[in-house]
């Protein structure tokens, strides 16, 4: 296998180079927002729960009722030999996102000269912004409640992964123009924590942790993986509606990501938790129990970027 010099895809059945990958107008992902994907990272260059994610994926294409025209399993395959093939395009220390996305593509018309029709299906990988996210892991997170709801099941499930993203995206701009520095978690409509872009939201009270209900939102890995860790370390573990007296009365906070696994948060709307450092106590067990399970210390592989800046000539 023949190695480029910059990063390559899988595109309808082919590898080529990322900047080959040309998506049409009228795709129904593009035009209407029809489409799904998933993503994963990558420790020490190997991909985590690739399979759960794939099936979370298919899952997500059973919901839109969007046949990508193969397996999972082959999913899975071509989504390694992608990662293997711009694995040495990373530097020391990095990682890479790993994503799969499935659009409905272009419908015919009388008239059209497409060369693909149906389903298009792209692999592709980006790095991980270890440097745009490194001081999250020294500050810990501040987290605004935009005024703007999450788009409840009855219209559209949380549970399916869409490039449905509008709400979500709306919501960040709306909590970044008060504060650039915030993440935003949005409320259901029952004014209950939900989610934000790409995170789930748990809350430690009294060394025990509370997360919003899975009908409620995206169900993530990483959450999956934490609920797990938890039970293993014999930390209770509850899925429940939390609103903002649960938020304000937490001991601890904390957002679990693909990218940033598990990460403490400094503040809600501007209040402080009860716990006196960031990360908390239960935090701090759960994140040496999360890197001793993947096997790389990604708060070290996070903050080493802050040492790079400090150490940098001004």
């Amino acid at each position: 296998m023949a190695l480029a010099n910059q990063r390559i895809a899988w595109f309808n059945g082919k590898f080529v180079l990322e900047s080959e990958v040309l998506s049409p107008y009228r795709d129904q992902g593009f035009l209407r927002g029809d489409a799904v994907f998933d993503m994963t990272r990558s420790f020490n260059g190997k991909a985590f729960r690739l399979k759960q994610h794939v099936a979370r994926l298919y899952r997500s294409l059973r919901y839109l009722d969007l046949d990508p025209g193969m397996s999972a399993a082959e999913m899975v395959a071509i989504s390694e030999e992608v990662l293997a093939r711009n694995r040495h395009l990373l530097d020391e220390g990095e990682d890479y996102w790993l994503a799969q996305r499935v659009s409905r593509g272009v419908q015919k018309v009388a008239g059209d000269h497409w060369t693909h029709y149906g389903p298009n299906v792209i692999v592709e990988c980006l790095p991980l912004p270890l440097r745009e996210r490194a001081r999250l892991f020294r500050d810990g997170i501040e987290i605004v409640t935009p005024a703007l709801r999450l788009t409840p099941p009855e219209s559209l499930s949380p549970r399916a992964k869409m490039h449905q993203y509008l709400n979500l995206v709306l919501a960040d701009r709306e909590v970044k123009a008060q504060n650039s520095e915030a993440w935003a978690v949005l409320l259901d409509m029952n004014g209950n924590l939900a989610e934000g872009q790409g995170s789930n939201i748990f809350l430690v009270r009294d060394g025990a942790l509370l997360t919003p209900r899975e009908r409620f939102v995206l169900p993530g890995v990483s959450r999956q993986t934490v609920i797990d860790l938890a039970r293993q370390l014999g930390i209770e573990c509850a899925e429940t509606d939390l609103d903002l007296y649960d938020a304000y009365t937490a001991d601890e906070c904390f957002l679990t990501s693909t990218s940033l696994c598990i990460c403490g948060v400094k503040s809600l709307n501007g209040r402080r938790f009860a716990a006196a450092e960031v990360p908390g106590p239960v935090t701090r067990r759960l994140t040496e129990a999360y890197r001793d399970l993947v096997g790389c210390d990604f708060v070290a592989q996070y903050l080493r970027h802050l040492k790079d800046e400090s150490a940098a000539p001004g």
